[in-house]
């Protein structure tokens, strides 16, 4: 493909930032080698006959996951814009619909039925709420007068309150430190993110005393010899036991009886059997994604684009860190996937959406494109 072919295709695959694709192509293929390699302990333990239940269903979402963040990636800025505000209204309208009619599982309604499958909208909702309120903050920003702060802390209250009431604490947690941030990179007052930073801590505390569930998950960080850690203790010896390198196929292999293992401990079965160096792997290419993202995000001129960028790269390097700090007890135990590495449709889809946003807002616009868009 030269460059001066002026095809569609053509015009993405030299705009579009191909160090973050081979980041994203890295981390995808690693996630399906690891879905398969605990993919069977999950099956077995669950009594699914079928060994390679769990894999061959994330292989049917791969496709699709890679033809959004492509599809996703060839937006304009402004068509990026519009898509996540409409991202934004419908996943508030989906969460609502959870909250009434989604069946109770372990407690909190996440869910939607589809047929065979499940959806969680707070999955979507996420880069959503993550470009609205870039937008609005960057309103606020060319125009003094117009109220955009704080319309976007009442979309953050709208989100806020709508997970705490499935309840979903670990969202509304990860929800909080990426609006925080977004806020600061937007010119927000010292004053005011501590004041943000007062009350999130005030929530997470109150919701400490008044839920029982969020109680036992603090305690049992705190005091893992009094709580039930059985997970946690699991993910620990499925770390010890894995070495520097990939070990030989083990049917004693702690990961059979891991709980989760395909899912939310999914880190520690790459430990168990890829060794440190693959986990070590995992948190470079993390790390290189949030990086490069902040660094395209730095040389833009668009608020918005800075905003959208450093949040959507937020959500992915933070849920990273999440998700890992349980495996290692570094955090209390929360039900929150691996990004692109984890078992599920809906967050391997949400993924790929959130990187899509984000290849979409650092192209290096043509000169037909800026002719045409001016982003505040």
């Amino acid at each position: 493909m030269s460059r001066s072919d002026d095809s569609p295709a053509a015009r993405w695959w030299w705009s579009v930032d191909h160090v973050s694709l081979i980041i994203l192509s890295a981390l995808l293929t690693i996630g399906v080698i690891l879905v398969f390699a605990a993919g069977q302990g999950a099956a077995e333990r669950l009594g699914i006959e079928d060994a390679f239940h769990f894999p061959m269903r994330q292989l049917m979402f791969v496709p699709l996951a890679i033809a959004v963040m492509l599809g996703i990636s060839s937006l304009t800025p402004l068509q990026a814009r519009r898509l996540g505000a409409v991202l934004f209204a419908v996943s508030v309208a989906l969460l609502i619909a959870t909250l009434l009619f989604a069946p109770e599982i372990k407690g909190a309604k996440r869910w939607l039925p589809l047929g065979a499958f499940g959806f969680q909208p707070s999955e979507l909702l996420k880069p959503g709420f993550v470009v609205a309120a870039a937008w609005m903050l960057a309103e606020g920003v060319r125009n003094p007068r117009f109220p955009g702060a704080a319309i976007a802390t009442g979309f953050y209250a709208i989100c806020v309150s709508l997970l705490m009431m499935q309840p979903d604490y670990g969202q509304s947690a990860l929800l909080t430190a990426v609006w925080i941030i977004m806020f600061f990179i937007s010119g927000g007052a010292i004053f005011w993110l501590l004041i943000a930073a007062g009350i999130a801590v005030a929530g997470f505390v109150s919701g400490y005393f008044f839920s029982p569930h969020l109680a036992r998950r603090i305690d049992g960080f705190l005091n893992p010899e009094a709580g039930d850690n059985y997970q946690i203790d699991k993910a620990l010896e499925a770390i010890a036991n894995g070495g520097l390198g990939p070990r030989a196929a083990d049917a004693a292999a702690v990961k059979f009886s891991l709980p989760d293992a395909q899912t939310d401990f999914i880190f520690a079965v790459a430990a168990e059997e890829f060794g440190v160096i693959v986990c070590l792997i995992i948190l470079g290419l993390f790390a290189a994604f949030v990086f490069r993202s902040y660094a395209k995000a730095s040389a833009m001129k668009s608020v918005f684009a800075q905003c959208a960028i450093c949040g959507l790269a937020a959500l992915i390097g933070l849920q990273s860190f999440i998700n890992i700090g349980v495996n290692l007890r570094a955090l209390p135990a929360k039900g929150m996937t691996l990004p692109f590495i984890s078992y599920g449709g809906s967050s391997l889809v949400a993924a790929a959406l959130t990187v899509g946003l984000i290849l979409a807002l650092t192209r290096r616009p043509d000169r037909a494109a800026r002719r045409k868009e001016i982003m505040p």
